[in-house]
């Protein structure tokens, strides 16, 4: 999702590895799969393979998934357009809350979050916008801080400007006591 080719967070901000370098990535979100990686020099891999007790105690994926995860990467690859309109959405949506006042946290990503401060506010709001056929978790402590519930609006190249305008008409209607202004 980050950077002009989808390489991430290097990319986005145009910097190179310096050695010693540590790449981490997930494969649960932008790659729609399942698991994470870790890339580094040999003495770093050989410290986790033998230190890390979340990998000493895993096993490896399935091979179905690990062909699922390489075809993903084809897709960011190859489709550089799904890009193109995530950025889209992430850009109307945020003007919408501007402009409707709503506290939204400033992030780039498809996840994007409204902070409505207590646990029964985001509650509400996310059952509000469920009646509406619109599903957004609401995350509340231990998840996040206490006083910083939110919700957590996630968005894929499949939403449609119409998606994120109804998304958009239903946060409008919520109650004016739930999401803090802005």
């Amino acid at each position: 999702m980050l950077g002009a080719h989808g390489r991430g967070t290097l990319e986005r901000f145009g910097l190179q590895p310096q050695a010693p370098v540590i790449l981490l990535g997930t494969l649960g979100k932008a790659f729609g799969t399942f698991g994470a990686f870790v890339a580094g020099d040999e003495d770093l891999i050989e410290y986790l393979v033998q230190r890390a007790r979340p990998y000493i105690y895993t096993t490896a994926l399935p091979p179905a998934v690990a062909e699922a995860t390489r075809a993903s990467l084809r897709i960011v690859q190859e489709e550089g357009w799904r890009r193109e309109v995530l950025h889209a959405r992430i850009a109307q949506f945020q003007a919408g809350v501007a402009q409707l006042g709503i506290k939204s946290l400033d992030s780039p990503t498809p996840i994007q979050a409204l902070i409505l401060g207590e646990a029964q506010a985001a509650v509400a709001a996310s059952e509000a916008l469920r009646v509406h056929g619109i599903l957004v978790p609401a995350i509340r402590p231990p998840t996040v801080p206490a006083g910083s519930a939110r919700l957590r609006i996630t968005f894929s190249a499949q939403h449609t400007a119409q998606h994120v305008e109804r998304l958009l008409e239903a946060l409008a209607a919520l109650p004016q006591k739930s999401p803090e202004s802005a």
